[in-house]
């Protein structure tokens, strides 16, 4: 069968309905993730008509001779499926000769792309924020030091950098571009990410917030809703090649967030539907898991899971590399089914999802339940029922508690570690049998290596409603207490993993996210124990991100937190700068824990 075609972007909820319908997947409810996965036949990809399929069949063409003419060294895959058409798709098409033997040079590959395509980027344009203030009023109060306000400022200086608005030419002609048309202001994270990324957006959120640029803050949320309504889901980016898959579900937050900011309750009345869509796409049979328990209770809890089994366009020659070691197509297909899938994790790439550390074509992602992305829909489930109460539906409100209830319940009995106190990733046995509907909790499933991931729902204690923490106090200082001794704090920050395997969501490097996730946690805990170690964590990773940006003049996407001042690297591309959530966190640490007037803001021992 030839490969498929791209759908419309009004077939992708079509598309969606009969993905996830029981008739299609296995009768058993707990079917292997390979069998969950769609095959090539099946999915037809990322969103857009026959004109949008065409783009993106060249671009990938481009790109692989691209590399061919350019070399290994520096080369990002991304940037070629990032290109506008300037000029019709079948004249691009016809000027780039079919694969030959011998490569075309360089100049005849940079007068190709200077005469076909415009720069990657350039469908974006530059959007001054109304709501931005170089000093807003009430800004970072417990901020005392000046140097540490200044650079703050700074900081807050960079959302006009980042911002921007999609171009009206995108919407004019979509077969010409790979992104997508978003209806209001956005902010990019930086650097290669030129268009919005999901789970990054709930960090540029919370520093907006700090930074008192509501209406910005209010867009990103509204053009994720947008994506909701169109694709059923909140894409990995705003880019066609994304619509096969999702990341961290983070959109009930921002929204909370927002409203917790401005008391905006119709704000809230417009984004509601659209939470209740995306609960449900989290809950279809594609990321559902049931798994029984010692005691017999079957919980359902959630997996990652791209509908996708060809390579990432933005890395299709990074993929395709990976996969020559292996000769069969379908074990092929599997890889980047589990490819595709780690991507929707947002922790690409990690140990973490392998089966052995060393080879990432043992991927495995949606063989494992994660800490992570359960603790985000219960928190998701607690948002839902809180907005449904504000608006009047207490028959909804009443059903998410309940789910929410079951969620808790479920992470406790199969996540939770009481040896280790800690939350541990839950493996799913590799030949996918299962009894009577569900899978038998075994207790060596669960991943005992330490990842930062294993703390994350700590959390949930600076989110809960009502008077019941997720982790009631004595619980709560079980888990810092293994925190404490778990290797990961380092001189800079929470470490990803103790593991070394050159990928980006391995040690030594730390993420702003995952920091603040813990950190907020810990502050409202319970203890003045807990409170420090939070303000010590904040302080680590304030401090290495202020070396580093008075060394290069940059705030950078990660960071190695073995020295302060030092940035991250390894992965698949090179360390990125901007950045978003790295600004969001900074700010939000600087409100927080604020910076007294003589605590030192450089590199040093004291806190």
């Amino acid at each position: 069968m030839a490969p498929a075609g791209l759908p419309r972007p009004h077939h992708v909820l079509l598309l969606l309905v009969l993905l996830l319908s029981p008739s299609l997947l296995c009768c058993c409810l707990c079917a292997s993730a390979n069998q969950m996965a769609p095959t090539a036949a099946a999915v037809v990809g990322p969103g857009g008509d026959e004109a949008a399929s065409a783009l993106l069949e060249l671009l990938q063409r481009v790109q692989t001779e691209a590399l061919r003419a350019l070399g290994p060294d520096g080369f990002d895959p991304k940037l070629y499926v990032d290109l506008p058409l300037s000029t019709d798709e079948r004249a691009a098409a016809a000027a780039l000769p079919p694969p030959a033997p011998a490569p075309p040079s360089r100049a005849e590959m940079e007068a190709y792309l200077a005469r076909y395509f415009g720069k990657a980027g350039s469908d974006l344009v530059e959007a001054d924020p109304t709501d931005f203030d170089p000093e807003p009023t009430g800004f970072l109060p417990r901020v005392g030091s000046p140097e540490a306000r200044a650079w703050a400022l700074e900081v807050h200086a960079l959302w006009k950098d980042l911002a921007r608005r999609v171009a009206p030419a995108v919407a004019a002609r979509p077969e010409r571009h790979t992104l997508l048309p978003l209806p209001g202001r956005v902010v990019v994270p930086g650097s290669r990410f030129r268009e919005v990324y999901y789970w990054d957006s709930y960090w540029v959120v919370r520093g907006l917030l700090v930074s008192k640029m509501y209406d910005t803050a209010k867009d990103i949320v509204l053009n994720l809703v947008y994506m909701v309504e169109t694709y059923g889901f909140v894409l990995n980016g705003a880019r066609s090649y994304y619509t096969n898959r999702s990341q961290p579900p983070l959109l009930s937050s921002m929204v909370l967030d927002v409203y917790g900011a401005t008391g905006d309750v119709e704000f809230v009345r417009k984004a509601f539907p659209s939470l209740l869509k995306e609960h449900s796409f989290w809950m279809s049979e594609v990321h559902n898991v049931p798994v029984r328990d010692k005691h017999g209770q079957v919980h359902n809890l959630s997996r990652y899971q791209a509908r996708w089994n060809k390579p990432r366009p933005e890395s299709a020659t990074i993929d395709e590399e990976l996969a020559s070691k292996i000769n069969s197509t379908a074990d092929k297909e599997k890889l980047y089914h589990q490819i595709a899938s780690t991507a929707e994790s947002g922790w690409d790439f990690s140990s973490r999802w392998m089966r052995n550390s060393t080879d990432m074509t043992t991927l495995a992602t949606t063989y494992i339940i994660p800490v992570d992305l359960n603790t985000f829909i219960f928190k998701m489930e607690q948002d839902i029922a809180a907005f449904a109460k504000l608006v009047g539906d207490n028959a909804t409100s009443e059903k998410f508690l309940k789910a929410s209830k079951a969620r808790h319940i479920a992470i406790d009995s199969i996540l939770w570690n009481s040896e280790m106190d800690q939350w541990l990733d839950y493996w799913l046995p590799a030949d996918g049998n299962c009894q009577q509907g569900g899978y038998q909790w075994r207790s060596d499933s669960q991943n005992r290596k330490i990842f930062a991931s294993n703390f994350i729902p700590l959390w949930l204690n600076a989110h809960h409603s009502g008077s019941m923490q997720f982790a009631d106090a004595a619980k709560s200082k079980r888990v810092m207490a293994s925190l404490q001794k778990s290797g990961l704090l380092c001189a800079a920050g929470i470490a990803t993993s103790l593991t070394n395997t050159t990928q980006q969501w391995d040690f030594p490097n730390g993420w702003a996210p995952v920091q603040h996730l813990i950190a907020e946690g810990l502050l409202h805990s319970g203890s003045e124990e807990a409170m420090k170690l939070a303000e010590d964590i904040a302080t680590r990773w304030v401090r290495t991100n202020y070396a580093a940006y008075k060394a290069t003049g940059a705030m950078h996407e990660k960071y190695d937190v073995e020295a302060c001042g030092k940035s991250g690297g390894g992965g698949e591309y090179k360390p990125q700068t901007g950045f978003g959530w790295s600004n969001g966190v900074v700010l939000s640490f600087l409100e927080e824990f604020g910076w007294p007037e003589h605590k030192e803001i450089g590199c040093s021992q004291g806190a």
